[in-house]
């Protein structure tokens, strides 16, 4: 869709990022956030939008998007799935201070704000807090320990052949993962694989993302009917496309780095950012379970200058770690002692969606 078409139909828009924390320099980009309501052939017909993230330069009616990157509007079933699912980057948008743009329609969202609350937060935080872990460890490793060159083939013992690309991985993978599904669902009825299977992680992007190990290459084989070179050939591969992807990354985190942050993480010996992002989602779902409630500024929580000093490196990775696991901990107790329901009501939140979206029609 359009820009116009889009910001015609939009219900709210709110400035999240840094500004929505009280976290925000003079410098910081402007963040937005909002939800919109599709026309009738987009719930009726054939077409379909989840989101508008793009176009920013197209002629619209909010000046303060102009030429915005940092823009996303979604629409109103794909906000709702992600709500109910408990997504920290979405849940936040319904709790915050500021919003540019706010309809009756877009006031009765909000309204219905802690309907979309449950202890599912407990493990959308913690897993979002982990991910700023991992994206810390990383930067970590090559600040200490950059890479020296590009990876080569032949470093992973690929000589004579040329390596699987990325596309005939993929393919082969998700072969193996179809022919594994079936065996647990109907043939090996291996009840803790199948909850494994079904749960809510990727267990197909974690087959993706992870070299095959050496145990279960026999195993692979047999199962495809593969040769045994090919099998090899695929794990080497793997390791081989795992280490060409993690040099590309550590280009752009080079290139795009901003100076005065990367001379602070040099000295820090990690990437601030996200050591104060993983802290400040713990302490959030923890805020959650305990009182039901969302603090997006995190001036009204209290800790904006404790979230401030991670920012400046005044804490060691070490300590920032330690904060994290104490966290993390005290989300466990708090998880069993929470009022919060176990997951949200379908039920409502689907009535809720149809109301909206009647609201919206007699508006137009």
């Amino acid at each position: 869709m359009k820009r116009i078409e889009v910001e015609q139909r939009t219900i709210l828009i709110g400035l999240a990022g840094s500004h929505g924390y009280g976290l925000n320099r003079p410098d910081s980009d402007f963040d937005f956030r909002g939800v919109f309501i599709a026309p009738k052939r987009y719930y009726l017909g054939f077409d379909h939008i989840e989101q508008k993230d793009a176009g920013w330069d197209e002629p619209g009616i909010f000046p303060f998007l102009d030429n915005n990157k940092d823009t996303v509007i979604y629409e109103l079933k794909k906000i709702l799935q992600l709500l109910s699912g408990a997504n920290p980057n979405v849940l936040e948008l319904l709790w915050l201070h500021n919003y540019p743009v706010l309809t009756s329609v877009g006031q009765k969202l909000i309204s219905h704000k802690k309907l979309f609350l449950s202890k599912k937060v407990k493990h959308t935080y913690s897993g979002y807090a982990f991910a700023q872990i991992k994206k810390m460890e990383t930067h970590r490793k090559w600040l200490l320990n950059p890479p020296s060159k590009k990876p080569l083939p032949s470093d992973f013992g690929i000589e004579d052949e040329a390596p699987l690309i990325k596309d005939e991985l993929n393919a082969f993978l998700e072969y193996l993962y179809i022919l594994i599904r079936g065996r647990i669902e109907f043939l090996e009825e291996a009840e803790q694989l199948y909850k494994l299977l079904t749960a809510d992680i990727d267990f197909k992007g974690v087959l993706k993302q992870y070299t095959l190990p050496d145990e279960t290459l026999e195993y692979t084989q047999k199962l495809t009917n593969s040769r045994k070179d090919f099998i090899r050939l695929l794990q080497k591969s793997q390791n081989y496309q795992i280490a060409l992807r993690e040099w590309k990354a550590y280009l752009s985190w080079q290139e795009n780095r901003n100076p005065v942050r990367a001379e602070m993480e040099r000295k820090s010996g990690f990437d601030l950012k996200h050591g104060m992002h993983c802290i400040r989602l713990l302490r959030s779902g923890l805020e959650i379970l305990q009182k039901g409630e969302i603090i997006v500024d995190r001036r009204t929580a209290g800790d904006v200058e404790d979230l401030r000093a991670i920012l400046k490196g005044e804490y060691t990775y070490e300590q920032v770690m330690k904060m994290a696991e104490d966290l993390v901990t005290q989300m466990e107790i708090v998880y069993e002692e929470s009022t919060l329901p176990a997951k949200p009501d379908l039920e409502q939140i689907n009535q809720l969606c149809m109301e909206l979206v009647e609201m919206q029609r007699w508006s137009q």
